[in-house]
């Protein structure tokens, strides 16, 4: 969560998983910017302020922990299994 509210400015937070050494990351990346070569998404979070403002204004660590809270995780563990095939 630290990664995601620690994304200046306007972006994206995203786990992945790497091909290239078998492990999971937390990636950030601005503006329309997505993880590249080896990265394989596996959930990824909006911090573009639009994401938030309505309900948190600019809370964005309240929004990421309501972010979690709603996550499937289930879909999450099958993204996970179809990225390190």
């Amino acid at each position: 969560m630290d990664k995601a509210v620690g994304n200046f400015g306007s972006g994206w937070t995203w786990l992945v998983y790497d091909t290239a050494d078998t492990k999971l990351k937390i990636v950030n990346t601005g503006n329309a910017g997505m993880p590249e070569g080896t990265q394989r998404p596996v959930l990824t979070m909006d911090v573009w302020e639009h994401a938030y403002y309505v309900d948190f204004e600019n809370r964005r660590p309240d929004y990421a922990a309501e972010y979690f809270k709603i996550v499937d995780w289930e879909v999450v563990a099958a993204n996970l299994a179809r990225a390190s095939q």
